[in-house]
């Protein structure tokens, strides 16, 4: 009997928890890869969609109509919110330059819609980067375990001594199982936040120019001096 049966059956209560992180670190991986991918896919429609409607509509109101049709994951829509808002009274923000509330303003939002399309990234490289020495350890313990187990038989044969070290060697293949696949989603997703924030930056600083122009036409003009005689 061999395999990864036998491998499980005679290990200890290490072999096993190390088999069993490695699982639980699979369906991890699995699951935030799943699911960043399906929502990087939705926000680069979204921001393909949403911001030209935006600049398209014909009035402030309007562009806010189209994004709440267009902006299902809500990328945009934050931003929008901020630039808008205005500064509560009696606050030290509220004395500041119009620019200087604009720009603190969109910095955080941009910062709340980054932080949620950057979820999952750091679970991804942690697991890429520990999984394989968590599989080479259940390796080095499994071979250890087995060598104990035949030098307490007394009889060191290549077939009892190929066997479960064959079977330990399982725990590293399945180290790399797991963390390659996280490795590559982590550098893919990686590229499209960054592809993502580039665009929503882009978007960020044209709607904090309109707004300042809009103060700026707003603004009374300051009466001319006379010309002294």
């Amino acid at each position: 009997m061999s395999g990864f049966g036998h491998f499980w059956s005679q290990g200890d209560f290490i072999t096993r928890s190390v088999a069993a992180l490695l699982l639980l670190m699979s369906v991890s991986a699995w699951v935030v890869i799943l699911w960043k991918g399906w929502l990087l896919q939705r926000v680069r429609r979204d921001l393909l969609r949403a911001v030209p409607a935006f600049w398209a509509a014909p009035s402030v109101d309007a562009a806010r109509e189209q994004l709440a049709a267009f902006d299902r994951e809500a990328v945009v829509t934050p931003l929008v919110a901020a630039a808008l808002a205005a500064p509560p009274g009696g606050t030290l923000e509220a004395h500041g330059h119009v620019d200087s509330q604009l720009t603190r303003r969109l910095r955080d939002a941009l910062h709340g819609v980054l932080q949620h399309l950057q979820f999952g990234q750091v679970l991804l490289a942690s697991i890429g980067s520990t999984a394989p020495f968590i599989g080479l350890f259940g390796t080095v313990w499994g071979i250890y375990h087995a060598l104990i187990s035949i030098s307490a038989s007394g009889q060191i044969t290549i077939e009892k001594v190929a066997g479960p070290v064959g079977e330990a060697l399982v725990m590293t293949a399945a180290g790399l199982a797991v963390a390659i696949p996280a490795v590559l989603a982590y550098n893919i997703f990686g590229k499209r936040v960054a592809a993502s924030e580039a665009e929503l930056e882009g978007f960020a600083h044209d709607l904090r120019e309109m707004i300042l122009d809009t103060h700026r036409e707003a603004a009374p003009t300051p009466p001319e001096r006379a010309v002294e005689a």
